[in-house]
């Protein structure tokens, strides 16, 4: 099979800041194998939490030292190509954008969409959350405004773990669900921007205020912390950097409920799969998320979309020229397409 990868730049419409920082553009990857005529496409988005930063640049030398190696190698032979991924790939965005790829390759091979390959139904997909980063009130309003103008908004998710304290995060929440469609589900992402005492403090708030979820109230290493807080928040706490992959979830099964899979943290869709069934068997819930990820590889998770309670796969609307079309926003729902593979396209 032939593999190759082309970088390519997305700029947001409104740049988004967590508690980690602020984000304006990305320089994605995006690979494809071609074999027997037919081209499977994947992404890889950079992102960093802990461990090697997983940057555009990083990315790209993992891919082109395991490249060579696979060339040999049909896209049907996944067991043998996993083998030498596990040997040499380092970066878990770089065997997903080549995962995509060959699960892309496989439904165009067979005329199925992946959704029906695996036999879901697409009925069962909730609405995806729209996405308020952190900032004043007054502008946490305004985007609230304008993702009500560019789609039906059913579900929001709201970035808290300000700097300036959970007086800050109370004073925009409030803003945010002053001007949002009635009846909307809101969550909560802090992505590790509070103590435990402010996390606990947070949740008794939180439930008064009608959210639905917290995810990642803790940094990443705290994880021992979680325990506590899962016996006395009335919320249910889902952790998204303390969960990688399916072997992170049996540590973590006593101390949340419910774990964000996003495909460039667990290497694709393979390991998504064992992340769904791991989780599942151990009494977990499941949600979908993304990182400065296009309408590529947010279509390739909205395939898995219907095992997901919650789902957060807004990023690629919220970009000025992604160069994908794939999953159509239906009703707040994210919904793949009747297209083989993927369902993926040039815009």
């Amino acid at each position: 099979m032939q593999i190759q990868i082309q970088p390519f730049t997305v700029h947001k419409r409104v740049p988004l800041t967590i508690s980690r920082g602020t984000t304006a553009q990305t320089q994605n990857v995006w690979l494809q194998v071609e074999q027997d005529g037919i081209a499977g496409w994947g992404e890889a988005s950079p992102f960093s939490v802990t461990g090697p930063i997983q940057s555009t640049e990083a990315i790209v030398s993992d891919l082109q030292a395991v490249i060579p190696l696979l060339q040999p190698y049909s896209p049907l032979e996944r067991q043998q190509i996993e083998h030498i991924c596990r040997q040499h790939l380092k970066l878990s965005a770089a065997w997903a954008a080549l995962d995509l790829a060959l699960h892309d390759w496989l439904g165009k091979r067979a005329g199925l969409p992946l959704w029906q390959l695996w036999g879901l139904d697409r009925q069962q997909i909730v609405p995806t959350s729209v996405t308020i980063g952190i900032s004043s009130p007054e502008a946490a309003q305004q985007r609230m405004r304008s993702w009500m103008e560019q789609v039906e908004v059913k579900a929001v998710k709201v970035k808290l773990g300000s700097p300036d304290g959970i007086a800050a995060d109370q004073a925009m929440l409030k803003a945010v669900q002053a001007v949002a469609p009635q009846g909307a589900k809101f969550s909560i992402d802090a992505n590790g921007g509070w103590s435990l005492s402010d996390a606990i403090a947070m949740g008794d708030w939180l439930a008064a205020a009608g959210v639905t979820y917290i995810e990642q109230p803790l940094p990443r290493g705290q994880e021992a912390d979680l325990l506590e807080l899962y016996h006395r928040s009335p919320l249910p706490i889902f952790v998204d950097e303390s969960c990688f992959n399916s072997r992170d979830i049996p540590k973590l099964a006593d101390r949340v409920h419910g774990i964000n899979i996003k495909l460039m943290k667990s290497g694709g869709l393979g390991e998504a799969l064992r992340m769904v069934h791991t989780a599942k068997a151990c009494g977990l819930q499941l949600m979908l998320g993304c990182y400065s990820d296009s309408a590529l590889a947010n279509t390739a998770a909205a395939h898995l979309a219907p095992f997901a309670d919650h789902l957060d796969l807004d990023s690629h609307l919220n970009l000025r020229d992604d160069p994908f079309v794939g999953a159509s926003m239906q009703a707040g729902c994210l919904m793949p397409n009747d297209l083989p593979g993927l369902g993926v396209q040039r815009a």
